[in-house]
């Protein structure tokens, strides 16, 4: 894997950077000898500067409504009708996002959040205590994240306030809203952002998780990634009802589902009696979660990838000569190249 990170002047404006991008990553591939890769997008706004490129198959791996997000460039949904018409295959990052795009494109699939579940279920045992956390007095609720437009400040306030005994750890960086706004109680600790590596430890130490979300546009289509990383380590979970949180998890009764306060302190009481008392609650979470391993979801991926190559070189190459097939290689059989933008 190459990561390749652009220089660009800082007094590019606009769209003044797109030349410049799209000079690069010619001399890129022409460097790198790199032809027709699989072109997988993240975002439509790298559409101007890359449509130009030879590609064996184009995906755009779409995970948010990022038009929905503060301060969305008003641009994006146009960039994102060019990127439906260049490609090949459109991945969603959840089933609210597949029924909201499936319309738009002829081969739209749906891949809700995987997880590496190995790692979180360290949580289930005991694990060193970070310093930042080891003082702060049970019962602690936890979140891990972003903490944006999409948190529901005035629940985490009522939440604090209804139970000061209750102790409510915010792990994550504040990001376009002002942290002047966030709630301010003795018993809400906001301990910054922190390493992939070091999210088993500050989960170990709950005694339930929370997904604290508002109900708006910026969350509408979200599959937070969060839900089954709290569930891989063992923790009682607690959602507003964000789509699809309550499909599947709310309908499998894996996950509390509450959105007004009084609602959310009642399903918070629960989920710290289920932590201590977890019946058969951890098998059914395991059983869920077998079907959501990472390695499951990028073979299904693959599958579909190694489709749209193999129609794409019909489409170019008539006959189905043997050296016809070695043109456009399959995705993990040979070495081919994927820029992922």
């Amino acid at each position: 894997m190459w990561i390749v990170v652009p220089h660009l002047s800082e007094t590019l404006s606009g769209e003044q950077f797109i030349p410049q991008l799209q000079c690069l990553l010619d001399n890129l591939f022409a460097e790198a000898q790199i032809q027709t890769p699989i072109l997988w997008y993240y975002t439509p706004m790298a559409v101007p500067f890359t449509r130009h490129l030879p590609s064996s198959a184009v995906v755009y791996d779409c995970m948010d409504e990022l038009s929905a997000f503060k301060g969305a460039d008003p641009q994006l949904q146009v960039w994102e009708a060019q990127l439906f018409k260049l490609a090949d295959l459109v991945f969603t990052g959840g089933h609210s996002l597949y029924e909201a795009k499936r319309h738009q494109h002829s081969s739209v699939h749906a891949f809700p959040s995987s997880i590496e579940a190995a790692h979180f279920a360290q949580a289930r045992r005991a694990l060193p205590e970070p310093t930042d956390q080891a003082d702060i007095p049970h019962p602690r609720l936890g979140f891990y994240g972003v903490i944006d437009e999409r948190m529901d400040l005035e629940l985490l306030d009522g939440i604090a306030q209804a139970r000061p005994d209750w102790h409510l750890v915010m792990v994550g960086p504040v990001v376009k809203i002002d942290p002047a706004s966030l709630p301010q109680h003795p018993n809400i600790h906001y301990l910054g952002g922190k390493s992939y590596p070091e999210l088993p430890s500050y989960l170990a130490g709950w005694d339930a998780a929370l997904l604290p979300f508002a109900r708006n546009e910026s969350t509408r289509f979200i599959s937070p990634t969060k839900t089954p990383e709290y569930l891989a380590a063992g923790k009682p979970v607690v959602s507003t009802s964000i789509r699809d949180v309550v499909r599947p998890y709310g309908d499998e009764n894996l996950v509390h589902i509450a959105d007004t306060v009084p609602e959310f302190v009642e399903a918070i009481a629960a989920a710290l009696d289920q932590g201590r008392t977890p019946a058969d609650w951890l098998d059914r979470v395991d059983a869920f979660l077998a079907q959501t391993s990472w390695d499951l979801t990028w073979q299904a991926m693959n599958d579909r990838i190694e489709e749209a190559i193999a129609a794409n070189a019909r489409k170019t190459t008539p006959s189905t000569t043997t050296s016809s097939k070695t043109k456009y290689p399959t995705a993990i059989a040979a070495n081919l190249d994927q820029l992922a933008i």
